[in-house]
């Protein structure tokens, strides 16, 4: 009886571990959906060139401020690139995804 009862015990752990889990996951999916991706619809020319700086160049900012090219490398991070995708088709498929998402 003890080792059923141990048993049902990590059965509850196992499910509130993986209930927490997917909280994080939708929690972390509407935050990017609702507040950082509106971000960019602000300038969102601007923020593809940042983009394509933060995938091109070995350091984008050089002595400059970073936080605008912390904002593109968000981006894409929300939106990976396809392996052995080339970057001008990325950045196109970066600014289509903005032009859906900023209507």
């Amino acid at each position: 009886m003890q080792e059923t009862k141990s048993e049902f015990r990590l059965w509850r752990l196992i499910a509130a571990v993986l209930v927490i889990l997917l909280v994080i996951s939708a929690s972390a999916q509407w935050y990017a959906r609702n507040i950082t991706l509106p971000r960019h619809c602000e300038n969102p020319q601007e923020t593809l060139t940042l983009a394509r700086r933060v995938i091109t160049e070995r350091t984008p900012a050089g002595e400059g401020s970073r936080t605008p090219y912390i904002k593109a490398a968000r981006l894409t991070f929300l939106i990976p690139r396809e392996s052995e995708e080339p970057i001008d088709s990325y950045m196109e498929r970066l600014r289509h995804y903005l032009d859906q998402q900023c209507r």
